[in-house]
């Protein structure tokens, strides 16, 4: 069975050269929502980091991060999977305060991929971190950032909107949050991405609250590692995708961990080892700012926002043979 969708009847709303435009207006737009609604300030970011720095994001544990080696500094390097715990340090280093934030530009190499029509080897997202207070730490503040970051995207699609008309689609602003606890309890026959369509397809936009932590029936609606997001504390923004009629996850976003929180999820995840990290000390011992914060996939917010079948219309990648043949005639990739 294809792992590529091509829907039935499907034409690209925009051409080669207007979906190029459209591309760069959406990433000048969305970035002006950030600055004046989040209060981010855009920086610098690594592509890459020391291997034994613990400041790359582990992801789920079993992606594989591309090494190389450095003969000039005889260590080696990782390209970053995520800024999760980079940001975190920057907004320390760069003496941020309560209410604002940073954002950048991040792009990864996720090596072990399952290319489909939503996934790719190529990743590249807004990461974003903002200093809270420690009276922020809460469901409801959580509630409020995923609250704006909707809007944010919303004002996005109605700029892409004005200037090119052929764009139809439709976003539902008002979110629909539940945990994955109720979520499986709503959906007890269904494994976790089944319980996310389902749900999805129902309320076109969803954020699934407190992913990592085991559920009652003995395992986490999706694996987190254990360092930055407070599982308690976080979730996952989906939107319908009405072209290939599936959920779309577009961002992965939450309240990062203090001190009892990732003493606690390290001995959870049997990871206690990552003490030794500068990173993990200095939330142990209180050294950082509390943060949230968050990535938003690019290439996923304009496959979105403009309707595209593929993310291979947005992003310039690597495709296997059965992809290349699914798409010829139907699909274009970049």
């Amino acid at each position: 069975m294809t792992k590529t969708i091509v829907p039935k009847g499907y034409t690209s709303l925009l051409g080669a050269y207007k979906t190029q435009t459209a591309i760069g207006l959406i990433k000048r737009s969305f970035e002006e929502q950030l600055t004046y609604r989040m209060d981010l300030k855009r920086v610098s970011a690594p592509l890459f980091v020391a291997d034994d720095s613990g400041l790359n994001d582990n992801l789920s544990g079993v992606e594989r991060p591309v090494r190389f080696d450095v003969p000039a500094l005889e260590v080696s390097g990782e390209v970053v999977h995520s800024l999760a715990k980079w940001k975190r340090m920057a907004l320390f280093d760069y003496d941020f305060r309560v209410g604002n934030g940073l954002y950048t530009d991040m792009n990864a190499i996720r090596r072990d991929e399952v290319l489909d029509n939503l996934h790719s080897i190529y990743v590249d997202q807004w990461d974003w971190e903002r200093v809270i207070s420690r009276e922020d730490r809460s469901i409801d503040y959580l509630k409020d950032v995923v609250k704006t970051l909707v809007h944010c995207i919303h004002a996005t699609l109605e700029q892409v909107k004005l200037k090119y008309p052929e764009v139809t689609t439709e976003l539902d602003c008002e979110v629909s949050f539940i945990t994955s606890q109720e979520l499986l309890d709503l959906y007890p026959e269904l494994d976790s991405k089944a319980r996310e369509e389902a749900y999805v397809k129902e309320h076109h936009t969803t954020f699934i609250l407190q992913i990592g932590e085991k559920l009652r029936h003995g395992k986490p609606h999706d694996f987190r590692a254990p360092d930055y997001d407070d599982w308690a504390l976080n979730g996952d923004l989906i939107f319908w995708h009405e072209p290939l009629q599936c959920a779309m996850e577009l961002s992965s976003m939450g309240i990062r961990v203090d001190s009892d929180a990732m003493t606690q999820q390290l001995i959870k995840a049997n990871a206690e080892d990552r003490k030794v990290f500068s990173f993990h000390q200095k939330v142990i011992q209180d050294e950082l700012p509390l943060t949230i914060g968050g990535g938003l996939g690019q290439s996923r917010m304009c496959m979105l926002l403009l309707g595209k079948a593929h993310i291979g219309e947005v992003q310039v990648s690597l495709w296997d043979k059965e992809t290349l043949d699914a798409c010829e005639g139907h699909i274009n990739l970049l």
